[in-house]
């Protein structure tokens, strides 16, 4: 097995308002695509998901998650930029404790080894123009 070829265990927060979602926005330059994910990151050794989440969260937004719930464990087996990945995702779902955050259209975010923004995008917008949102899951069963 390649060193790069290992399942990586992830922890990602689904957060809403209404029909938005916050999400990143990627662009996958060997596809020529663009795609949306939930945000979160890698679980560290010893911690648990929720941990993970937690301190992802806080890392990205400087906010505590409320009302955190584990909604399903997903395997995300892709392609991105032409290199293989495997993730098992501890999908989370909660509210962010900073509530000035709802109110910003975009939250740029800064971490020790790159830099991105997430944004506050509309669910229907995301599946009418049929960009992809990872990982796979039926987002829309959680805005009821």
């Amino acid at each position: 097995m390649n060193q790069e070829e290992k399942i990586v265990i992830k922890a990602l927060c689904f957060f809403h308002q209404d029909d938005r979602i916050l999400v990143s926005k990627f662009f996958d330059r060997v596809k020529n695509e663009n795609f949306y994910r939930i945000l979160g990151g890698g679980v560290n050794f010893f911690e648990t998901g929720e941990a993970g989440v937690r301190r992802e969260i806080q890392e990205e937004l400087f906010s505590e998650i409320e009302n955190l719930r584990l909604i399903d464990i997903v395997e995300n087996i892709f392609t991105y930029n032409g290199k293989r990945g495997h993730e098992i995702v501890f999908l989370y779902a909660g509210d962010l404790k900073r509530q000035e955050l709802y109110s910003q259209n975009s939250i740029h975010i800064v971490e020790e080894t790159y830099e991105m923004d997430a944004e506050w995008i509309s669910l229907e917008k995301i599946i009418n123009e049929k960009i992809p949102l990872y990982p796979v899951f039926d987002y829309k069963s959680l805005l009821s």
